[in-house]
């Protein structure tokens, strides 16, 4: 299991990873910041980035706000980040 920092941009122009920000991978999403759909967006978005399914990913903290705490199973730390920033 690995803890990711995240920060995450609504309503972005397509669904991306940005680059990494003070420790945290910056992330824009199409899905506005409403009723989780931001939330559930993210965590599709990660499990087709990493390859892995959608319930092997959670938000641990910030649900509510765009800096967030994602639990991941399966992938250690370096793996995430090199899949997550390798198209940066």
């Amino acid at each position: 299991m690995t803890t990711l920092r995240v920060r995450v941009v609504p309503n972005g122009k397509i669904d991306k990873v940005v680059g990494e920000v003070g420790g945290a991978i910056r992330i824009k999403l199409r899905a506005p910041a409403v009723e989780g759909k931001a939330n559930r967006a993210l965590l599709n978005f990660l499990a087709g980035k990493l390859g892995v399914a959608e319930r092997e990913i959670s938000i641990q903290a910030g649900e509510k706000s765009r800096n967030k705490i994602v639990r991941i199973e399966r992938l250690d730390e370096q793996t995430i980040k090199d899949r997550l920033l390798a198209d940066v």
